[in-house]
């Protein structure tokens, strides 16, 4: 199968070394603004990997030309923080043809929908078939251009829906060869909610920050960072998460369960149990502040959250407050800034039954 990767950071590449080392003949694109791990995969002609997958696998091609990337591709995958989603979009818009796939993994809340908002197909055009997962399938870093540490593929518990919904099983299909852990969720709104990274990240973060800007992140993030305080932050986002869910009509399960079926963790408690995850173990703490598990993970995912579980009558007052908290730290005011809500999804006015059915 020809496959498209959109996005060539360290999850980009460790799907484009998986699809290739399964015989797929894979494309790998990224905007010019990133053009180190571009260049050098395509002058080594592949990707290596070490940890849980590993080798050396070959890529078709690595650039940054969109029209030479989506050449004759089957299946497209966009991967990337979700600040990344929109500009893929609009980058393929009018490009896409009918009877294509495109997954987006993961959504970071809302992916698929924005996605084909940005990409101009209406929510319910089904003649390019759109996905989202509700996670990336890897823990994974890049270690240098061109060669990728991934210290956890996923067993399973990665959640995949169909926009719209009928098609989930024919892309799971599609996909199985490289992921047959990979599971069918009830709808876009379950694999947006049983994202786990706006629950763990900012709760984290916002502990530890004198740490990190004293140290620069010198320290692990879960196996220092998690004490059993920040445990119970971290337990009441979940539980905030897991209502709206409720509201809803849709089971999200906590995050410590989903760990544990994903093979990240060992035990069902939100302190120890991260600190001694083994797919956690030897990932540091972020530079700075400044950084995706805020910008993104606040800016995109609590946002979404706390604005969704007021359209479905969810009170949700940590959630609340670490969007405050966050947005005095870094002098941002995330909640005005509402960069992805139902409302510029174009779901603002949907009820808690339409939702659970998108």
């Amino acid at each position: 199968m020809k496959i498209t990767v959109l996005g060539a950071g360290a999850g980009g590449t460790a799907m484009a070394f998986d699809c290739a080392s399964h015989g797929h003949e894979v494309r790998l694109f990224d905007f010019e603004a990133f053009p180190e791990n571009i260049a050098v995969v395509a002058s080594q002609e592949g990707i290596h990997a070490d940890g849980d997958i590993e080798g050396f696998a070959e890529i078709a091609s690595a650039s940054h030309d969109v029209d030479e990337a989506l050449e004759g591709a089957e299946l497209i995958y966009v991967v990337g923080p979700a600040y990344s989603t929109e500009p893929f979009g609009k980058a393929v818009a009018g490009r896409l043809k009918e009877g294509q796939v495109v997954v987006v993994s993961p959504s970071s809340c809302g992916g698929a929908l924005a996605f084909k908002k940005a990409a101009d197909l209406a929510v319910d055009d089904d003649s390019i078939r759109v996905a989202e997962t509700s996670t990336l399938h890897y823990a994974v870093r890049l270690t240098e251009p061109g060669r990728v540490r991934v210290f956890l593929k996923l067993k399973a518990g990665n959640l995949l829906a169909g926009l719209p919904a009928k098609h989930t099983d024919d892309i799971l299909e599609m996909i199985s060869d490289v992921y047959p852990s990979m599971e069918p969720a009830k709808s876009v709104m379950q694999t947006s909610l049983q994202n786990a990274n706006p629950i763990i990240h900012p709760a984290v973060t916002l502990a530890n920050a004198a740490r990190i800007e004293g140290t620069g992140g010198d320290f692990l993030f879960y196996e220092e960072g998690v004490s059993d305080a920040t445990g119970r932050l971290i337990e009441a986002l979940d539980k905030e998460r897991i209502a709206i869910g409720q509201a809803m009509g849709i089971e999200v399960l906590p995050d410590p369960e989903m760990g544990m079926r994903q093979g990240y963790m060992l035990a069902d408690d939100y302190g120890e149990a991260y600190r001694k995850a083994p797919g956690f173990l030897g990932i540091g703490a972020q530079p700075s502040l400044d950084h995706r598990y805020l910008n993104e993970d606040v800016g995109y995912g609590l946002v979404f959250m706390s604005r969704l579980a007021r359209q479905v009558g969810v009170d949700v007052p940590t959630m609340d407050a670490i969007i405050q908290l966050t947005s005095v730290l870094m002098a941002q005011d995330y909640a005005g800034e509402a960069l992805r809500t139902p409302d510029s999804l174009g779901i603002g006015a949907y009820s808690a039954g339409e939702l659970g059915k998108l």
